[in-house]
């Protein structure tokens, strides 16, 4: 029997909800893996709209599990009602949703917080034990929530000009935890809290090393589950 696993959205879109590219991603290679996935989002307000087209703000309000629907193709469940004890892990794509609408790293910083349910449901998987897969920008939620867990946004250093956001890296380590630095195509594994990162679009790589990179978080999820 596969593995039954959570996906838990941001919205729909990198710049304001979840990334397209990693949910979809995520949910390729769990199916190759024969899990069985539930989706979920919060049923909450988006801190903001953007115009993905101009990279503008947009003068309307979106909401986060309405948003998420189009990429779950309606098949989607509000976050307030995921049980842990019904999954064997769940794992978070990345996107700015992650940081504007699942936590408010986008204006905080490490001294961010996180949403009620996206906080709850960590603690929920963690507490029974069960595997936590987190890419891009979602390693932010393991690091805030877990103090001393071990996660990677990619590199700590700006090398080459593909890991813009290496700063990333500094503030993980400002809360307590320790950084690993990982190519795009590879993930760490924190065996002691069962948390699999990999960096996904915090890399200026192509698309399929992206790809491969969450492959690896997926598997190594699926192997801890």
């Amino acid at each position: 029997m596969g593995k039954r696993v959570a996906l838990v959205l941001a919205g729909c879109g990198v710049f304001d909800g979840s990334e397209i590219h990693e949910a979809s991603a995520a949910l390729v290679h769990l199916s190759r893996g024969g899990a069985e996935v539930k989706i979920f989002a919060p049923n909450i307000e988006q801190r903001d709209v953007v115009n993905h087209l101009k990279g503008s703000p947009a003068e309307e309000k979106r909401n986060v599990l309405v948003e998420s629907a189009r990429l779950a193709r309606g098949n989607i469940q509000d976050l307030a009602e995921l049980k842990a004890d019904e999954f064997d892990a769940v794992i978070f794509p990345g996107g700015f949703g992650v940081a504007k609408n699942l936590c408010s790293w986008a204006v905080d910083g490490k001294n961010c917080t996180v949403n009620e349910h996206v906080n709850s449901t960590l603690q929920a998987f963690h507490s029974a034990k069960k595997p936590i897969g987190l890419c891009c920008i979602s390693p932010v939620l393991a690091a805030k929530v877990f103090p001393g867990c071990e996660v990677t946004v990619g590199q700590d250093k700006n090398i080459d000009g593909r890991f813009p956001d290496a700063e990333t890296a500094s503030a993980i380590a400002e809360l307590g935890c320790k950084h690993i630095c990982k190519n795009v195509n590879e993930s760490h594994v924190d065996k002691a809290n069962k948390i699999v990162t990999t960096c996904a679009f915090m890399c200026k790589a192509p698309l399929h090393e992206i790809f491969d990179g969450i492959g690896t978080m997926v598997q190594e999820v699926l192997k801890l589950a």
